[in-house]
C-alpha cells in the first residue's frame, strides 16, 4: 500500500471518530433550526365574578338600563311577570310602531293604527286632524328613517301588572303643510327635518293580548 493512500485513510478514520463524538454530545438537528427559548406561562384566563345567582335576561336589561337604576328594577319586575318579556324585541317594535303610526297621523287617518293607541291619544290625534281639515290644510309626509330608539325610562305596578315604558324617538322625515290654495304653510316639500319624540307604551304584564298600547306623546 502506498504511503499517500495510508494516509488518507487514517484522515479518513479520525474525521469519522471526531463526527461521532460531537453527534454524542450535541445530538442531530436536520435544517436550520433557532435557538430555543425559555417557555413563558400560558397567561390565565379571566373570570367574572358575579355575587348571586343572575336571572335570565339581565344582560338584555344591562343594555338598556343602568344596572340597580329605578329603570333596571323595574324591567326585572317585568320579566318576573312574563319571563318572554324582552326589551330588545320590544324597542324594534316600537320602532316600527313609531314609523307606522307617525305616518299615519301625518296623513291624516288613523284608522289602521287605531288598536295601537290608548283612547285619550286617540281622541287627541282625532281632535287635530278635524282642526286640519276643518282649514283646508293637508300635509305630505316622507319618513326617512329612525336615527335612533332608546328606552328613556320603565314603570311596573305589581298589584296592576301594569308596565309602562317611555322611549325616545330619533326620527327624520320631509313633511310639508299646504293650504286650500296649494301654498306651504308649515314645513318644507324639499328639506328632511328631525322629528324628536318621547313616547310611552303600556300594557298589562301576563296577559295574551301581545300588544302594547300608546298612552301618552311629548
Amino acid at each position: 500500500m502506498s504511503n499517500p493512500l495510508l494516509q488518507l485513510l487514517v484522515l479518513g478514520a479520525i474525521a469519522v471518530f471526531l463526527i461521532l463524538r460531537l453527534r454524542g454530545v450535541l445530538g442531530t438537528r436536520d435544517g436550520f433550526e433557532t435557538p430555543s427559548l425559555p417557555e413563558e406561562p400560558a397567561p390565565r384566563k379571566r373570570f367574572d365574578v358575579i355575587e348571586g345567582t343572575a336571572e335570565p335576561g339581565d344582560s338584555d336589561i344591562a343594555d338598556h338600563a343602568e344596572p340597580g337604576s329605578p329603570t333596571a328594577q323595574a324591567l326585572a319586575q317585568m320579566k318576573r311577570a312574563e319571563p318572554d318579556f324582552a326589551v330588545g324585541p320590544f324597542l324594534a317594535g316600537a320602532k316600527s310602531a313609531y314609523e307606522m303610526i307617525l305616518m299615519a297621523f301625518e296623513r291624516g287617518d288613523i284608522a289602521e293604527v287605531r288598536g295601537f293607541l290608548a283612547p285619550q291619544v286617540a281622541e287627541a290625534f282625532d281632535s287635530v286632524i278635524a282642526d286640519r281639515k276643518a282649514r283646508g290644510l293637508t300635509t305630505e309626509a316622507q319618513f326617512l328613517g329612525t336615527r335612533e330608539t332608546a328606552l328613556a325610562s320603565a314603570e311596573f305596578t305589581p298589584a296592576s301588572g301594569m308596565a309602562e315604558l317611555s322611549v325616545r324617538f330619533v326620527g327624520e322625515m320631509i313633511v310639508a303643510t299646504r293650504d286650500a290654495q296649494g301654498n306651504v304653510v308649515d314645513g318644507d316639500p324639499k328639506s328632511a327635518r328631525k322629528q324628536r319624540d318621547i313616547w310611552t307604551f303600556a300594557r298589562r304584564m301576563g296577559e295574551d293580548d301581545p300588544n302594547w298600547q300608546l298612552v301618552a306623546t311629548a
